[in-house]
């Protein structure tokens, strides 16, 4: 009897030893994860962000596209990556039949494009840019 007694005794007070550790080492699991998961959406947004940039300026090479298109195309990418603020600047403004490149620049606030409390990034954004050469019909060789 006497034992059993001490192995009770015992368990009651690792009881309160495991309350202790869970409740010291939680928050910093926590932290641990919720910091992943900002990281891993701030790397999604910058691939996001890189493939925008290709596609819109893609768009605005060929003959006859519209920096409106453009912008369409890129704010398509990222709307799939539930980018919600971005600023898309089209260089040439109007694309015309003489225009040689297009430049799309992409900028995301990471701020206002956060799964969670922003605490990592806090001001930061993203930029990325992609220049392309047109397509001009008069210099094709048929």
């Amino acid at each position: 009897m006497r034992q059993i007694k001490q192995n009770k005794s015992q368990q009651s007070k690792r009881r309160g030893a495991l309350t202790v550790e869970f409740a010291l080492v939680v928050p910093v699991l926590f932290l641990f994860f919720f910091a992943q998961l900002e990281f891993s959406r701030a790397n999604m947004i910058r691939n996001m962000i890189t493939t925008a940039c290709y596609e819109g300026a893609r768009a605005g090479v060929v003959p006859g596209a519209t920096a409106d298109q453009v912008r369409a195309t890129a704010q398509n990418i990222l709307d799939i990556a539930g980018v919600s603020v971005s600023e898309i600047t089209v260089i040439p403004s109007v694309v015309t039949t003489e225009t040689t490149v297009v430049t799309v620049t992409i900028d995301v606030p990471l701020d206002d494009n956060s799964w969670i409390i922003p605490r990592y990034f806090i001001g930061q954004s993203f930029t990325d840019s992609v220049t392309l050469d047109r397509e001009r019909m008069d210099l094709m060789v048929f």
